[in-house]
């Protein structure tokens, strides 16, 4: 968790729908039960504090190293020191820019995981919006469809794009590949409204709108 964000000022802990942007996700990681710990790798645990968040029995802050703190440091070398310091079996990495992630869907991927690993079938899980559309290349050549012969995109086939709310690993995993994704990962899929990551003005406005949404005692749900 940054102290300073490029595109949207102070985004970690600018309210977001009457409650810090930070916030959202940890109400989420500490509703499940098996999650022994949250681990926040910071540059800004005086922000935090002002913000009321302090350590606590499931809460470990920990303060980034500066040679770790800037926008171009990979996301993979902070995790191999939150791994090399933090000893579990099991890790499950999520950024603040994901408030709309519900412990529901957290609770699915652990369980797709478990099963996963127990089968000797997977070695990590990562979150994917999945994808039936055209594209097409910067000079305009199609990429997954043919122009001349048009079928309906539903019967496509289906595209994945990692959405970055949510990856799951043992520490072996990491250890071979060094990355939060393993050589035998599961794709779990999730709503594309859930799955918003704020990276922009735009992506604010979106889950502000979403959050809000969620609250209006007027929603249906289906």
């Amino acid at each position: 968790m940054k102290a300073n964000s490029q595109r949207v000022t102070g985004k970690n802990f600018r309210p977001l729908h009457g409650k810090p942007l930070f916030g959202w996700i940890l109400d989420s990681l500490l509703a499940i039960e098996d999650i022994d710990e949250i681990v926040i790798n910071t540059d800004a645990r005086h922000i935090l504090a002002e913000n009321g968040l302090v350590e606590g029995d499931r809460v470990r802050i920990r303060d980034r190293k500066a040679g770790l703190c800037g926008d171009t440091v990979s996301m993979n070398l902070i995790i191999a020191d939150d791994v090399a310091n933090v000893s579990a079996e099991t890790y499950l990495m999520t950024h603040t820019t994901n408030p709309l992630l519900t412990p529901a869907t957290i609770r699915a991927a652990l369980e797709a995981y478990r099963e996963g690993a127990a089968a000797g079938e997977a070695d990590s899980l990562f979150t994917v919006n999945r994808i039936q559309t055209r594209f097409y290349r910067a000079d305009g050549s199609a990429v997954n469809h043919d122009p001349s012969n048009l079928i309906q995109t539903q019967d496509l086939e289906p595209w994945f794009e990692e959405n970055s709310n949510l990856y799951i690993f043992s520490r072996e995993s990491f250890a071979a590949t060094n990355a939060r994704i393993g050589r035998r990962p599961i794709l779990h899929e999730m709503n594309q409204l859930e799955a918003t990551d704020i990276d922009t003005r735009e992506d604010w406005e979106l889950a502000e709108a979403i959050a809000a949404m969620r609250d209006d005692p007027r929603r249906v749900a289906q």
